[in-house]
Formats: structure tokens, C-alpha cells, sequence
């Protein structure tokens, strides 16, 4: 039997090397699986590289650990072949860990590859040795070793596969790299040498030859400088990555200011910490002032605490925070802002942040309020105007009767004269067309009261089942749809809204009694309405009919009072389109037309689930604002 030793200093290097190769591979390897710039293949072979040559040299140096006493020589191919096995197992385990697709499962394969390529590389880089004795390997121990090397190298790949902090990463290089070596010695462990002559061998010398020692060190240095290229291309794709992290961030604030909007962060409790120059910007609010919940104070008095109060929910509920509030300006000034904050996760989901940026809305907030003005203005003109051009129109109308009333005395008077037949004839035609006018001045009158009552009127909101009110107007129509020959079919489990009745059954009354005057003569017609939840949260509805169609020019006129589209071959003044726009928009919904001559039209009636409950004359926009 051969005693055998170790040399302390070579076994630090050896577990030195591997801990080093190990945290590079695995580095470059989990940069595959991120898909950072550069050929895949580039990454994988550095890591393969950086693994299977690291590990390579930790044998070798281990070797180079090993006393025994014994000249010992290595057969260069076996050598070499210990190296292929070792880099190319290496890289066909990070192949299939870092696959586009792979599961955490894959890690479990790939770490048992790599084990048993490492496994392979020590015994046949043992199988290399040429010296004057005979290896006896324990099954057992060997077993160990393999054991060790396929555990550890699941466990290295499993904690550098979850996007961990770079000390994760170091604790799984350590584990891989002691493994590793831990590997090694019990592969060596399991090794029994005998000498092939007993006088062949003295005690072990204590310390390496100096041409072991050079070759120790030229091995370790070669190794190491493979590993710290591998590091600096790390850390070019580092500054890579840095670098476009810096141009994403100006970005994104041009971004911001692009829309007149200022950046904040809270942190995870919802409290304002830390330097925020643009919060400091609009406001002139110090650090001091602004911390916590400091900020509050530069908003409105009327605003804050119902701001603070909705905060705090939001923080609660790590939702998104929408909010719009009034903030006092350096000069004084108040200005509305709009206000979308973002919650931030960590990987295991608790809220590491929050991000968000305050819109300055104040010139839209001064339209909408001029706009607003400007419609009741106009309410109030048209009020006016149909009320007091409805006065003289009165006196026609009595004036008219009069004359009326008086043409039996007239024809008396001119009995036997030769022009009374004529003046007869001329007198009721002119009533008749005095009497036609004034009659439709009266409808068009009504029209304009009817459309500006329509925006002072106060809305009823009450739940409503779409089913029973639909079919109610179907069914009040029977009579019109028997007489055209035509079906209106209704969808059932329509989905239910909260509106004004009446309005509602104005809309869609409006709608089903124009798609019965507008069929196709050649052929049955068929109206259908449908109902369906919209990603925006609202109900659309669909009134469709297979009629004549409107031809694409008139899509927008047809909603202008008064205007009318198509031969004139039905009754109407162009005035039931214009109301139910207006009831709809009262509603705070939208309508629109889809139609083609000669294939029918749909109109498409958005409402929200909620309907206002109170004038259709706009409130002041309240402080949330979706």
C-alpha cells in the first residue's frame, strides 16, 4: 500500500478555482436564459468553457495536491479527452436549462448531466495517470462521488435559474465550486494505490518539487486568466445593460414631461420618501415638507384628505391608484392635476414601491368648464327662441281659424260676382298652405323645446331588465312590424343596466320604429337586438335590420336635427335620430352606425352600467376620475 497526503496550499487553490469557475459559468449560463444581446451560442459556450475548464483545472491541481511519493506521468490523450468531457457536458446541461421554453422542471435533468459529466471528467482524467502502481477504487465511495457532484450541481443550477441577487448567485458558485472539490477528494478518497514494487517508493516528501510547484501555478494561472476574460465580457454586457437602463429611464422622463406630467415614488407603506425633484418642482416643497405624508399639505384643503383617504385604500388593496386633485404652484396658484400611481413587485410579489406621475389637466379642466357654459347657454338660447317664436305663431294660428271662420260670409258677399269661384278656390288654398306651414312650424318648434328640455331633464336611475323592456317595445310595435310583413326578434339574458326609463325606452322605441320604416320592400324583413359587456365595463346594444341601408356620406347627418337621409318616401321630420343622440349622450353612453345600400344597418348603442341619476346638465367633474 501507498501512503498518500495532500498539499494544503494546492487544495485551497484547487477549491479557490472552482468556486471561481463555477460563479462565472453559471453567470454567463443564467444569461442565456434572460436573453441578453449577443448569439446564444456565444453565452453558451463561454459558460461551458468557463465550467468545464475550470473544473478540468481543479482536477488537475488537485492531482497536482496529491502526495504520494510516486513519479507519475499523464497520458495526454486521456487528458485531453477528460477536458472535452468535461466542457462539453458542461455546455449541453446550460443548453437545455436555458432553453426558451424550459420549465423549472429542467433544472433536475440538467443538474444530474452535469454531475455525471463531472463525475466522468475526474475518473478519467484519474484513468490518465501513468505511474508505477495500481488504482483500486472503493464502489461505494465512488458511488458518494457521484452522488455529491449530481446534488450539487442541481442545487447550483436551481439557485442561479431564479433571477436571484448576485449574492444568491455567489452562495450557488460556492456550493457548485466546494462541491466540486468536495467531489474530487472523495473520488480520490475512494482510490487505493499499490505499488507495483514495494521498494519503488520512500515516504511521501512533504513539499513539492519546484517543477511541480511551476506547473501548479502555470495551471491555476491559465485557468484564471481564461475565467477573468470570461468576467470582463460580463462586465462589457454589464455596462451594455447599464447603459440602455439609463437610456429607458431618460426616455421614459421625456416621456413624462412629454404630457406635462411630474414623477414620484412612494415606498412600499405609501409614504413619500427620499428626494423627489419633480413633486419639489411644482410645488417648492422642501424635502422636510414633503416626506411622509407631507405632501398633503399642498393640495387643495377641499381635496386632501379625501386624496389621503383613497391613498391609503389603494395602498391597502395594491391596486392602481387613480385619483385627480387640486395642488398649490410655487406662485400660489391652483392647478388640477391627474394622478396614476403603480405599484412595483419584488419577485415574490410584495410591493417593493410605488411610481407614479401627476398630469397637469388645469387647460382642460377650464375647457370642459367653458364648454359646459357654452352648452347651457345654447340650452337656454334654443329655449328662448322656440318659446318666444312659439307666441307669434300662436297668433297665425288663431288668425288662420278666423279666416277660416269668416270664408262662408266671404263667398256670400261675392255671390254672383264672375271672379268669386276663383277667389273662392285661391282663398282655401292659401289657408290650406298657411295652415300646412304653421303646423310644421309648430312640429319644428316642439323639436327644439323637446331637444333642450332634454338636457335640463332630471333622470330616474332604476335598474332595468333589458329583456322585459325590449320585448315591451316589440311588442308595442306588433301591430307596424304585422303590417310590414316583418319579425323583430329580441336576444335573451340581455345584460341589466341601472338608467332613466323613460329614456331608455325613448332610445330604443326611436330605433325599432325607424328600422320598420326603412325595410326592403323585396324582401321579409328581420330586426334583431343584442346586448354584450364591452372591455370598457359598459353594455353595448345592437339594433340590426336587414333594410335598405344608408349610404356611408350620410352617417353623420343623419343625427343632425332636422336632416334626413335616402328617398323621402316615409313620414318624418328628421328629428327622432337627433333626440335619441341626445338621450344617449344624456346617459353617458355614445351611438353609432355601421350601413351599406342594400345589405341593412345596425346601430350601436354603448351605455354604462351605471347611469347618471340626476340632470343630464354635467355635474362639476367630481375628484376621481377613471
Amino acid at each position: 500500500m501507498v501512503h498518500t497526503g495532500y498539499n494544503p496550499a494546492l487544495v485551497a487553490l484547487s477549491i479557490a478555482i472552482a468556486v471561481f469557475a463555477s460563479y462565472t459559468a453559471l453567470d454567463l449560463g443564467a444569461r442565456v436564459r434572460d436573453g441578453v444581446a449577443g448569439p446564444r451560442w456565444a453565452w453558451l459556450a463561454g459558460a461551458a468553457v468557463a465550467m468545464g475548464g475550470g473544473i478540468w483545472s481543479m482536477h488537475f491541481v488537485g492531482m497536482l495536491a496529491f502526495e504520494m511519493g510516486l513519479p507519475a506521468a499523464y497520458d495526454l490523450t486521456l487528458t485531453i479527452l477528460s477536458l472535452v468531457i468535461a466542457v462539453a457536458v458542461t455546455g449541453a446541461a446550460f443548453a437545455w436549462v436555458s432553453r426558451p421554453r424550459a420549465s423549472s422542471g429542467t433544472v433536475f435533468p440538467s443538474g444530474a448531466l452535469m454531475g455525471l459529466g463531472v463525475a466522468a471528467m475526474h475518473y478519467t482524467g484519474m484513468a490518465a495517470m501513468r505511474m508505477p502502481g495500481n488504482f483500486a477504487y472503493d464502489p461505494a465511495i465512488v458511488a458518494v462521488s457521484i452522488g455529491i457532484a449530481v446534488t450539487a450541481a442541481t442545487a447550483a443550477l436551481w439557485l442561479t435559474f431564479r433571477r436571484n441577487s448576485v449574492w444568491q448567485k455567489l452562495a450557488a458558485a460556492c456550493v457548485m465550486g466546494v462541491a466540486v472539490a468536495g467531489m474530487h477528494y472523495t473520488g480520490m478518497a475512494a482510490a487505493t494505490i499499490t505499488a507495483a514494487d514495494a521498494g519503488a517508493h520512500a515516504a511521501h516528501p512533504a513539499t513539492l518539487g519546484p517543477a511541480q510547484q511551476n506547473l501548479a501555478l502555470a495551471v491555476a494561472g491559465a485557468t484564471f486568466l481564461i475565467l477573468f476574460l470570461a468576467m470582463i465580457a460580463t462586465s462589457i454586457d454589464q455596462q451594455r445593460v447599464q447603459a440602455e437602463l439609463r437610456m429607458s429611464e431618460e426616455r421614459f422622463r421625456a416621456a413624462v414631461q412629454a404630457v406635462r406630467g411630474v414623477l414620484w415614488t412612494n415606498d412600499a407603506q405609501g409614504r413619500m420618501v427620499g428626494e423627489q425633484p419633480g413633486w419639489a418642482a411644482i410645488t417648492g416643497q422642501s424635502p422636510e415638507e414633503y416626506q411622509g405624508h407631507g405632501w398633503a399639505n399642498a393640495v387643495h384643503p377641499d381635496d386632501a384628505q379625501p386624496t389621503i383617504d383613497a391613498w391609503n385604500t389603494t395602498v391597502a388593496e395594491r391596486r392602481t391608484f387613480v385619483f385627480e386633485h387640486r395642488v398649490r404652484s410655487k406662485d400660489g396658484s391652483w392647478h388640477h392635476y391627474a394622478i396614476r400611481g403603480v405599484p412595483v413587485l419584488d419577485a415574490d410579489g410584495a410591493i417593493r414601491e410605488w411610481v407614479g406621475v401627476h398630469t397637469d389637466i388645469s387647460d382642460q379642466r377650464e375647457v370642459e368648464a367653458e364648454l359646459r357654459e357654452s352648452n347651457e347657454e345654447i340650452q337656454r338660447y334654443a329655449y328662448i327662441v322656440s318659446h318666444d317664436l312659439r307666441a307669434p305663431l300662436v297668433n297665425v294660428m288663431g288668425f288662420t281659424s278666423e279666416l277660416e271662420a269668416t270664408r262662408e260670409e266671404i263667398r256670400r258677399a261675392l255671390s254672383g260676382h264672375p271672379a268669386a269661384e276663383r277667389i273662392d278656390e285661391d282663398l282655401g288654398e292659401s289657408l290650406g298652405f298657411i295652415k300646412a306651414g304653421v303646423a310644421r312650424m309648430d312640429t319644428l318648434i316642439a323639436a327644439i323645446l323637446k331637444l333642450s328640455r332634454e338636457g335640463r331633464r332630471t333622470f330616474a336611475a332604476e335598474p332595468l331588465d333589458m329583456s322585459a323592456l325590449l320585448r315591451g317595445i316589440r311588442d308595442a310595435h306588433r301591430h307596424q312590424a304585422e303590417m310590414q310583413g316583418a319579425t323583430v326578434e329580441i336576444a335573451p339574458a340581455l345584460p341589466e343596466i341601472v338608467a332613466d326609463r323613460l329614456a331608455v325606452e325613448q332610445v330604443f322605441g326611436n330605433l325599432v320604429d325607424n328600422a320598420l320604416k326603412y325595410l326592403d320592400p323585396g324582401r321579409p324583413g328581420r330586426i334583431t337586438v343584442t346586448g354584450r359587456r364591452v372591455p370598457s365595463g359598459h353594455i353595448c346594444f345592437e339594433v340590426s335590420d336587414n333594410g335598405r341601408g344608408i349610404a356611408e356620406h350620410d352617417h353623420g347627418r343623419i343625427f343632425e336635427l332636422f336632416r334626413r337621409a335616402g328617398p323621402q318616401n316615409q313620414p318624418g321630420d328628421g328629428i327622432g335620430l337627433a333626440h335619441v343622440k341626445a338621450l344617449v349622450r344624456a346617459l353617458g353612453g355614445r351611438i353609432e352606425v355601421r350601413s351599406e345600400i342594400g345589405s341593412g344597418t345596425t346601430f350601436a348603442v354603448t351605455l354604462p352600467c351605471q347611469g347618471p341619476a340626476s340632470a343630464a346638465i354635467p355635474e362639476p367633474v367630481p375628484l376621481a376620475a377613471e
